[in-house]
């Protein structure tokens, strides 16, 4: 293989595959990424046979090839290397050995032959759609902060995607939970997500596409089956395994009588609650709401550190109510709202809670309350 590339697209494409590649792990191969060069270009692939990047970039080929090296390392090398420096890339016999240059500079990498490199098989695609890079950036931005981190709920620890029929419109709705907290985000499903299995996507798988979409304009290609996901973006393509198990029911967690609303400015709520969360303990990190007419008050009291209380006025005309929340969880959620107010229907102290931008908002939270 003889292979010329610029380097900005070099390190652009590696920064996108090589974060796939774990730092440590038992099999070598899995260490390195399979660069293949042809007519085409130069293809980079990386796996951890869950979740698999390739990208193709422009390259001038001299001798087609493949070959795999350490891809943290190559990534490594040709960041350091200078703006618009030339990277020439060559494998010459059966020397397990790659040669980069570039400049002055010279490398040897070790390198480990493509046959032994694994493939993602991926069988049929059931379905199939395009989807604005925005929308599926609010999608998973607005959920992802809820996805569990507790291994042994592996089904909770990803976001379940799934097409809704809501009041006559069908709806592609995405929902992450960690059993303290709940996020539901939905927008219009796009045309060919009708009728499309109810997934559950990795955490890792989620963070990677993220990723990939920020900055992009215009449409991602989505396609899934039943135990995968394949999502391309401009020359990217991650295909990722999806979670093997049910999502619960989350719509019995989201309460339907939950009459006494509070409407607050978002903003200056938000403030409130980090300034007063200073004083908890890392541990409780509780904030307790005393709401009444016209006013929440904010206070917090940890016997280690002393305690706090603010003010801020709202709208709200039911009986007054005692309740708290994590100050965490609860600026986790406020960052996700983009609205001027917060709504929160409350019920009783011991009740989750419903937080939302406003009424019908597309983002829905419910949060589990904290004794104070």
């Amino acid at each position: 293989m003889r292979v010329t590339v610029e380097r900005a697209a070099l390190v652009k494409a590696l920064g996108h595959v090589h974060r796939v590649v774990e730092r440590r792990t038992t099999i070598p191969i899995l260490s390195n990424v399979l660069l293949r060069s042809d007519s085409g270009g130069l293809k980079l692939k990386a796996t951890d046979l869950d979740l698999e990047v390739i990208e193709t970039i422009p390259a001038e080929v001299g001798q087609p090839g493949a070959t795999t090296v350490p891809a943290h390392t190559l990534h490594d090398i040709v960041r350091k290397l200078p703006d618009g420096a030339q990277v020439s890339l060559e494998t010459t016999g059966d020397s397990g050995q790659m040669q980069l240059r570039s400049g002055r500079s010279r490398f040897t990498l070790q390198a480990l032959p493509e046959s032994d490199f694994p493939d993602l098989a991926t069988g049929d695609m059931t379905h199939r759609f395009a989807i604005a890079a925005d929308s599926l950036r609010q999608l998973i931005g607005r959920t992802q902060f809820a996805i569990s981190q507790e291994e042994t709920r592996y089904y909770l620890n990803g976001i379940f995607a799934h097409t809704i029929d809501v009041q006559g419109t069908t709806m592609l709705r995405m929902v992450a939970t960690d059993g303290h907290r709940l996020a539901r985000v939905e927008a219009p499903a796009p045309a060919g997500s009708n009728g499309m299995p109810g997934v559950i996507i990795p955490r890792k798988a989620v963070n990677e596409i993220q990723k990939l979409i920020e900055g992009h304009d215009g449409d991602v290609a989505v396609e899934l089956s039943t135990t995968k996901i394949r999502v391309t973006v401009g020359e990217t393509v991650l295909t990722s395994k999806l979670i093997d198990g049910t999502f619960p029911d989350y719509q019995r967690v989201i309460p339907s009588g939950n009459d006494k609303r509070l409407v607050v400015d978002r903003s200056e709520f938000t403030a409130a609650v980090d300034r007063v969360s200073t004083i908890s303990s890392e541990r409780g990190r509780a904030v307790k709401l005393s709401v009444a007419d016209g006013k929440i008050t904010l206070s917090v009291t940890n016997p280690d550190s002393g305690s706090a209380t603010e003010e801020v006025e709202a709208d709200y005309d039911a009986s007054p109510l005692d309740i708290g929340f994590n100050a965490r969880y609860l600026l986790d959620i406020a960052g996700e709202l983009d609205g001027d107010t917060t709504l929160f229907k409350l019920a009783e102290p011991g009740s989750p809670t419903i937080i939302q931008d406003r009424e019908n908002a597309p983002a829905l939270y419910v949060l589990m309350p904290m004794r104070v």
